[in-house]
């Protein structure tokens, strides 16, 4: 049975330099969580490491593992000790060749409660991530875990509204996005906020148009382009959660680290879908073409 109100902690991070580092900030941070009495810790996307993907280079491969791996160990080390959900994000290495963007779900017995392919791939400048990631194949299914039922999400997903609303139409309590992303830093100052403030307003707006209490956890600081092509990445943290009518419940600058933590009501969702009806009043009888790339 979920608990509610639930008390969350988004671990906002910046690359430490190894694996080795990073994992051991995961579980400082996931410690002090369990301190505080929170019941689910999100980590930020790929927070084993840098965020490669600035740079296209066969020899990252090599930084992938399996899944059960050394990470999901040493989570589910941490979830049954703490008796806490946690959830992760991976570089999969599911076969040779075959590598997916992966977040990982462990409950508080220290099971993996379950795993979500990254479904949407971007392939942009300092996000190349389609030379790394094959697309999702296993959908939009949540994770039931004694947190609740998880609509785990990964970054590029938070901008397209039919995941979220798949997410939602499977019973998803709350939807969690790990995430990396951040400015370029020649872009002016105000096209940077414009960036953010796009990003927090579409994932708001899923929170409003599904009923549901969304949580986006962010890295945070500067990371070189290796290649050297880029003027690499500025992080721009600004994890946040919000409630089902898209109020800000807690949110972290995009200046440093930070434990986030704050209580979510789940049982609001049944409140709120009462006066805004949004899933009773959708029109599935005409929406077919939703599933067709465009209209010519």
């Amino acid at each position: 049975m979920a608990r509610s109100p639930l008390s969350i902690a988004l671990v906002q991070q910046s690359d430490q330099g190894s694996t080795a580092a990073n994992l051991d900030d995961c579980e400082a941070a996931i410690r002090a969580a369990s301190i505080r009495g929170c019941a689910l810790v999100l980590l930020q996307e790929l927070h084993n490491g840098p965020y490669f993907c600035q740079t296209e280079d066969p020899a990252l491969f090599d930084m992938a593992e399996p899944i059960p791996g050394p990470t999901t160990e040493r989570l589910s080390s941490l979830a049954r000790e703490l008796e806490l959900v946690i959830v992760g994000s991976l570089f999969e290495r599911r076969a040779p060749g075959l590598y997916h963007n992966t977040a990982v779900v462990l409950d508080t017995d220290g099971s993996l409660a379950g795993i979500y392919r990254k479904m949407h791939i971007p392939d942009d400048p300092g996000y190349y991530e389609k030379f790394y990631f094959t697309p999702g194949d296993l959908g939009f299914n949540p994770v039931d875990t004694a947190a609740g039922r998880l609509g785990v999400l990964v970054c590029w997903d938070q901008w397209f509204p039919e995941a979220a609303r798949s997410m939602a139409l499977a019973g998803a309590q709350i939807l969690l996005y790990p995430t990396a992303i951040g400015w370029d830093p020649n872009d002016t100052s105000d096209e940077q906020q414009r960036q953010l403030q796009a990003w927090i307003t579409i994932q708001r707006a899923h929170a409003v148009a599904n009923g549901l209490p969304v949580a986006a956890c962010n890295r945070v600081g500067y990371e070189a382009d290796p290649s050297g092509v880029t003027p690499g990445a500025r992080f721009w943290g600004s994890s946040f959660v919000c409630g089902p009518q898209g109020e800000i419940l807690a949110q972290a600058d995009d200046q440093a680290p930070k434990l986030l933590v704050t209580e979510v009501d789940l049982s609001r969702t049944e409140q709120v879908r009462r006066i805004w009806p949004f899933l009773r009043d959708r029109r599935i009888d005409a929406y077919a073409d939703l599933s067709r790339r465009y209209r010519d």
